[in-house]
């Protein structure tokens, strides 16, 4: 392990996150608000030690390649320092009593999680909360996708951080060239978030609403500027709006390219988006039913603004809300449960099992189902007309059984601290599955706050585990990892 190599690209992702760092302190200064001087410390204390670390280990003669367990660390670690970095502003701004809520409320933005221990959200200050959902944005994409750009410049390969951090069993190398693979899903997703931002200022809200509102649907966090989440707003145009662009965020970044390049057909083509299609609409079509049948809705149009809203926002773990779905009938609350497992697409901004993994060992199953029937026959697990490899099934499963073993294990510790066994399962669900709100006493209507300080740690490593894919983390505490 070079640890010089490591610390250098770490120290260039702080010397990123200072910088942003600069645009919710542009807020804060036409606001003229309490924001000011702790973005300007949080601003320089990053900057400083960024370049303090970008300089301090430079070693052009050895950056010439990062091994695949370089990689890993770059990617797991630069999470961590980005989490620890962004809870300067809250630290330095006292909006918590003390430093675990800060970091806790900053991983979960970073991981786009939106579990929020902040029980008063429109007291804070303009620039505090432009800087809570910016590390939405930053992280949805992902820094170290956008750090690839920058990469060839430093010295180092970047295909090992691209496989490390983005998303889902097999990642999608657009062009032949990394950096040009990771501008170009940076384009797609600069484009939608000025595209949504756009449109939401049609609908009423103001630059400042708007943009958090975006930050937190194109990168799927659910961090809100209002108490009362999008609800707040009581219009049916900013739901239908932040509907459609949750679901978008969803779906694999590279069928959207496809699709700008006049290649949309290859969207219905991709096995995974259809499975997701058919799955969203029987989902919110059986709960809308079921809650206007049990509900006091007004109308039919109602029940299904409200509950595509909240579909789309728990299947893409984005973790808005317009309405109290604790209160909806079982079969609802349960088929919601069931989209927290799922999550999106691979190759999105989403966070949970992803599509297609649930897809892939259903086929599995199927074909050992199959094989009771017909032992001779010599069958294959196919992604459309693509033979998946065993060394992938395997991969999958490894990663399902991994994923449910530590959501249950996490759970144990948060029931541990004395937090009821329903909260304590729903939160380390709502962390690893990166989603947000769950249900009892961390449903949609409240937070994190009240959870003890060991429970907060438990779920901070869950939300990390949920957005790195569990194994770029959990191979950094496996011994052999460490040796030559």
């Amino acid at each position: 392990m070079r640890w010089k190599v490591v610390l250098h690209i770490i120290g260039a992702l702080t010397i990123c996150v200072g910088l942003t760092m600069l645009f919710p302190l542009g807020f804060s200064l036409y606001y003229q608000d309490d924001g000011i001087v702790p973005l300007i410390e949080s601003t320089l204390f990053t900057t400083v030690i960024g370049l303090a670390l970008f300089f301090a280990f430079r070693d052009r003669e050895g950056n010439k390649g990062l091994s695949h367990r370089e990689g890993m660390a770059i990617v797991a670690l630069g999470w961590v320092a980005a989490g620890f970095f962004g809870s300067l502003p809250f630290y330095f701004g006292e909006v918590f009593p003390g430093y675990v809520d800060c970091f806790f409320e900053s991983l979960s933005g970073f991981t786009t999680t939106g579990a929020s221990v902040m029980t008063d959200i429109e007291r804070n200050s303009k620039g505090i909360l432009f800087w809570r959902s910016l590390t939405h944005w930053l992280g949805g994409m992902g820094i170290i996708v956008l750090s690839l750009a920058i990469l060839p410049f430093l010295g180092v390969g970047g295909m090992q951080l691209y496989k490390a951090e983005v998303p889902g069993p097999v990642p999608d190398k657009l062009k032949p060239r990394i950096k040009d693979t990771a501008l170009v899903l940076w384009k797609v997703y600069v484009l939608f978030s000025a595209i949504e931002a756009g449109l939401l200022m049609l609908g009423g809200m103001d630059l400042f609403d708007s943009l958090c509102h975006t930050f937190g649907t194109l990168a799927t966090g659910g961090f809100s500027t209002k108490n009362s989440s999008v609800a707040y707003f009581q219009s049916a145009y900013i739901d239908y709006v932040i509907t459609a662009f949750m679901l978008i965020a969803a779906v694999n970044f590279s069928l959207h390219y496809q699709m700008i390049k006049g290649r949309p057909l290859l969207m219905w083509r991709d096995p995974e988006f259809r499975f997701f299609g058919v799955i969203t609409l029987v989902i919110t079509a059986v709960i809308t039913i079921s809650v206007y049948s049990a509900t006091d809705y007004d109308s039919f149009s109602d029940a299904f603004r409200y509950t595509s809203f909240q579909v789309a926002s728990i299947i893409s773990t984005t973790g808005f809300a317009t309405a109290d779905y604790e209160i909806w009938p079982a079969v609802a609350q349960g088929l919601l449960l069931l989209c927290m497992f799922l999550g999106g697409c691979a190759g999105s901004t989403s966070g949970g099992m992803k599509h297609l993994r649930i897809m892939l060992l259903f086929k599995q199953a199927y074909q050992e189902v199959f094989r009771i029937i017909h032992p001779r026959s010599v069958n294959r697990v196919k992604l459309g007309k693509t033979v998946v490899q065993p060394e992938t099934m395997n991969d999958i499963l490894g990663f399902c059984v991994l994923w449910l073993g530590l959501f249950v294990l996490c759970g144990l510790i948060v029931a541990a601290t004395g937090v009821d066994v329903v909260s304590s399962f729903a939160a380390s669900l709502a962390c690893i599955g990166n989603i947000g709100p769950g249900i009892g006493s961390v449903g949609p209507t409240d937070n994190y706050a009240h959870i003890p300080d060991i429970g907060k740690w438990a779920l901070i490593f869950s939300m990390l585990l949920g957005r790195l894919e569990i194994y770029t983390v959990i191979v950094l505490c496996v011994p052999e990892f460490w040796r030559k």
